[in-house]
């Protein structure tokens, strides 16, 4: 059974299971999922179930959709996608988890001006770019990196401090051959093969993560940005 996690300023508000075939979302009362800010349009998107598949689909929304900090139309969610809606984040789960805790005016609704909204839209903006630039997901750099764009175009990359990996990272701790980058199916999976503690997504340590669009990527003190191509 499906289930969103509401959140605000990264708390939950609210938590929804369901077995309906649509959820809409907007600022006005008659939506599934209601969320009460200017930023956010009267009918702002709506989430269909089919087959066990859920897609998000922006209802030409004014201040627009994200799925992982990615401007969308229409996107197919995976489990723990985070959808974001004006400054409210929806968490998508396949199943049912234990959580539980002045601009214009379109149909009420204002421009967002925040700085969180123009970064975001900035940063879709760079991101798309560099897409269509390799044609697919690209590492960026960000820190301790030797290259700032790194193509993932082979089913696995390695990363490590060994002269013949493909992605070198620094640090006197890590394994010659630390993490691992697969692609499985339709998503690219990232695997520690080293060290414990030594690989981390957005600050945690990992084993195993599916990697979405934006994640931020340490092995050792050398740290990526995973760009996720369209597919």
């Amino acid at each position: 059974m499906a289930e969103i996690i509401v959140k605000y300023d990264n708390k939950v508000i609210e938590r929804i299971v369901t077995e309906k075939k649509r959820l809409s979302i907007g600022r006005s009362r008659d939506n599934d999922i209601v969320l009460e800010n200017r930023g956010v349009s009267r009918k702002h998107a709506i989430i269909e179930f089919n087959n066990n598949a859920a897609v998000v689909i922006d209802n030409e929304s004014l201040n627009g959709t994200f799925v992982n900090n990615r401007k969308i139309t229409e996107e197919i969610l995976r489990n723990d996608d985070t959808i974001t809606v004006g400054k409210y984040s929806l968490v998508y789960h396949t199943e049912t988890s234990q959580e539980h805790d002045g601009g214009a005016d379109f149909d009420g609704t204002m421009v967002l001006k925040t700085k969180q909204q123009k970064q975001l839209l900035e940063n879709d903006k760079i991101e798309k770019q560099i897409v269509t630039k390799y044609g697919g997901s690209v590492l960026i750099g960000e820190e301790n990196a030797e290259f700032s764009e790194f193509k993932i175009d082979r089913d696995v990359v390695t990363i490590g401090k060994a002269k013949f990996v493909h992605v070198r990272a620094k640090g006197f701790f890590i394994s010659g051959i630390q993490a691992k980058i697969s692609k499985e199916n339709m998503s690219f999976v990232l695997t520690n093969l080293g060290k414990k503690g030594k690989t981390l997504v957005n600050g945690e340590p990992i084993s195993q993560c599916n990697l979405k669009n934006g994640d931020i990527i340490t092995v050792g003190k050398s740290t990526f940005k995973f760009i996720e191509g369209t597919n």
